[in-house]
């Protein structure tokens, strides 16, 4: 066998070394991106379920507010027209 053709082998084999290496780290990388997923998928369920009973207060409040800016609207309409007679 030529110098060359071990040179080649050589450098094929290094080549080759080179990138098991890099997949190598790439797979460490991906399953350590898998674990902080799963980490930050497994916070935003707790999260969701804490705030899961406030939808509802809300509605309230809202219907409680809405009651309130009518009722103003029309203290608003009464106050307008008895400046009005009164001027």
């Amino acid at each position: 066998m030529s110098a060359a053709a071990i040179a080649a082998i050589a450098v094929t084999g290094v080549l080759v070394l080179a990138l098991a290496f890099y997949l190598l780290w790439v797979i460490v990388i991906l399953r350590q991106l898998v674990d902080t997923l799963g980490k930050v998928t497994f916070g935003v369920a707790a999260i969701s379920h804490r705030v899961s009973p406030v939808g509802p207060l809300v509605q309230q409040i809202n219907t409680d507010l809405t009651a309130v800016a009518e009722t103003l609207e029309g203290l608003v309409a009464d106050i307008g027209q008895r400046t009005e007679q009164a001027s």
